[in-house]
């Protein structure tokens, strides 16, 4: 690896090594080549170009959607002692000329740029003036049309590469694409001999869970109980769910704050800024909020009602644990969540998008629904469900989620899966999922009489069953791809490959368990993944919260976010460490050389001021080989 990369990274962000993909991405800039990583929220995306771009001659150009995440690394860097800027609308006229002015004259290794400002004249100017020795995209799915995100904005970024005096290199970076997706960026782009990273999707501190339950309000006032100190986020699909979730808690006084587009932006403004300084550490919020929220000591993510796809769940769960630390991903599923996503993507805005398109893009989002539904009601492996889901190979269940933390009833489904086999080959493919079960119950409707239904074999065929019991043996046999449902507006089941079902030794097995309302006296499920917390003793604890205290009297001093003076990791590696003095606090992970200096001496005073008030205190325990202590 190139020591001078690792001496950068130990300057100005104070970590010994390159974590797993960044090593890679790093060597492959610092040869000039273009490069797509795909790494997942918390893998230290932007240190793969940060560290790179001061060490290249020239600038690097930073191109992001988000207001908020290019603030939040501009304090970040400047806290590291790297100048960097931001250029966005949310400056005047006369602050952006200056910045241009302080970065033509070498004062900025980094400018970060929202999209919209590559067609702007002046900026134009500045860059074929200046020597622009990267571009770097981030959040690079937003070019793909294919992607959940997608902004025309940045198709102008190809043009903007091409106009420069000179090619710069040209990095992407996204935690979310599929295949598809990952190719578009590729082609759209126009990367030129790519080094193609992806670390893979896994976020092995993250427990997901899903629960399907009727009183979610319960369950959620129940979890914070049980959860008072920590920091968390509650997704709702509608502004609706997200003001009456707010009134409730609000009432029950719980500290917590909200965030939807319906409020006006200094409202949403100091709601974001309450939770991120840790004013409140709870937000109730619908999608609208998170993207570019670099909180790092979010401990969990609860979605209240059900995403409309797999790209938004797992963009908007992996904001939990950005610190490595172990977080929970809470789903309440209920069958409301279907209608409600469905009339969400029927009321979608396609004012911008021709005919053809539209219809594809139509397809598209159902087909991402009925992924995410499937999701709701498997009985599988929910991280594998994932993983899967964006082409990564996994190998037998996680053992760190709930569902493999449930206890299943097995029931052999074998006859019951060919009387539905049996049932969509009559109706020859034409109709939908309450036609099938209407007709396998026997149900006495006029609409069922109509087409003849009530004729069919398999008419009443499972009159013995729940439409539950059904609508889950259909869903699982989706899953298994013995049936598929078309991706128009009004989907209908056709057969899939059903020729296992000939086997005779092939079964269809069914797992279920009880649903049951939560226990007030039976904690939640909990990940069995350790903390780094779990290092530290009691004595060690109290060190950790004297620590957090002082960083947060630092935060409200500096005006920013506590997480951007030190990450709750780096404070838990200090009581671990217990540095006496300068030289043992760059020892500390993620302590470099200019935080050092700005907040090294009061960090160390604390530390001895504890010591000093408990000379006998031990603080962390040692662990052998296994985790053990």
């Amino acid at each position: 690896m190139n020591r001078q990369a690792v001496q950068t990274l130990k300057t100005y962000f104070g970590y010994d090594t390159f974590r797993e993909g960044q090593e890679s991405v790093v060597e492959s800039i610092l040869e000039h080549r273009d490069v797509l990583a795909i790494m997942p929220t918390g893998a230290g995306k932007s240190i793969c170009y940060q560290v790179p771009a001061l060490m290249l001659s020239g600038i690097t150009i930073v191109i992001s959607p988000l207001i908020s995440l290019m603030q939040d690394q501009v304090k970040a860097l400047n806290e590291a002692g790297i100048h960097a800027a931001f250029i966005n609308s949310s400056l005047s006229e006369s602050q952006i000329s200056k910045a241009l002015y302080l970065a033509a004259g070498g004062r900025y290794k980094i400018i970060y740029v929202a999209p919209e400002r590559l067609e702007n004249y002046e900026f134009l100017e500045f860059a074929r003036q200046v020597e622009i020795s990267m571009v770097t995209v981030d959040e690079a799915h937003c070019i793909s049309q294919w992607g959940q995100d997608f902004r025309p904005s940045y198709v102008k970024i190809v043009d903007f590469v091409k106009n420069l005096p000179g090619r710069p290199i040209v990095s992407a970076f996204t935690a979310t694409a599929t295949e598809e997706v990952k190719n578009d960026i590729l082609c759209t782009l126009k990367l030129e001999d790519p080094k193609v990273v992806i670390t893979g999707f896994d976020r092995k501190n993250l427990y997901y869970s899903v629960e399907n339950i009727r009183r979610k309000d319960d369950f959620v006032m129940d979890y914070i109980d049980r959860h008072p100190t920590e920091s968390g986020i509650i997704y709702c699909s509608t502004r609706k769910n997200v003001d009456n979730l707010f009134e409730l808690l609000f009432q029950k006084g719980v500290a917590v704050t909200r965030y939807h587009a319906g409020l006006n932006n200094e409202t949403r403004k100091k709601n974001q800024d309450d939770f991120i300084y840790d004013r409140t550490p709870v937000i109730i919020a619908t999608n609208a909020f998170g993207m570019g929220i670099d909180k790092s000591n979010v401990r969990y993510v609860i979605h209240y009602n059900m995403p409309q796809s797999m790209e938004n769940y797992y963009q908007e769960a992996g904001r939990a644990g950005r610190d490595g630390e172990n977080s929970q991903c809470v789903l309440l599923f209920s069958a409301q969540d279907v209608i409600i996503d469905r009339m969400l993507l029927d009321n979608k805005d396609f004012s911008d998008v021709d005919e053809e398109d539209e219809f594809l893009i139509r397809q598209r989002d159902i087909r991402r629904l009925q992924i995410m539904e499937g999701y709701c009601k498997t009985t599988g492996c929910l991280r594998n469900y994932i993983l899967e889901y964006f082409g990564e190979k996994t190998f037998g269940p996680c053992d760190n989620c709930g569902n493999c933390h449930r206890e299943y009833h097995e029931t052999d489904m074998t006859r019951e899966a060919k009387w539905v086999v049996n049932c969509v080959a009559e109706t020859r493919g034409r109709y939908g999922l309450t036609i099938v079960l209407g007709t396998l119950l026997g149900a006495k409707r006029a609409r069922l009489r109509e087409l003849g239904a009530d004729k069919y074999k398999s008419y009443g065929a499972l009159n013995d069953h729940s439409e539950a019991e059904l609508r889950a043996l259909i869903s699982q046999m989706t899953e298994m791809g013995y049936l598929y449902q078309t991706q128009e507006r009004y989907s209908v089941l056709k057969l899939g490959d059903i020729s296992p079902l000939r086997d005779e030794n092939t079964h269809v097995i069914m797992r279920t368990y009880e649903e049951k309302e939560p226990d007030k006296k039976k904690k939640p499920q909990k990940s069995v993944r350790k903390r780094s917390t779990d290092a530290l003793t009691a004595a060690g604890y109290d060190l950790f919260e004297a620590l957090r205290k002082l960083r947060l009297e630092i935060a409200k001093e500096e005006a920013m976010p506590p997480y951007i003076v030190f990450s709750d990791k780096t404070l838990i590696d200090m009581c671990i460490k217990c540095p006496s003095n300068e030289e043992e606090m760059l020892e500390v992970s993620g302590v470099g050389e200019n935080k050092l200096k700005k907040y090294g001496q009061r960090f160390l005073e604390e530390i001895q001021k504890f010591c000093l008030e408990r000379p006998n205190a031990v603080l962390s325990m040692s662990e052998d080989e296994n985790g053990n202590p």
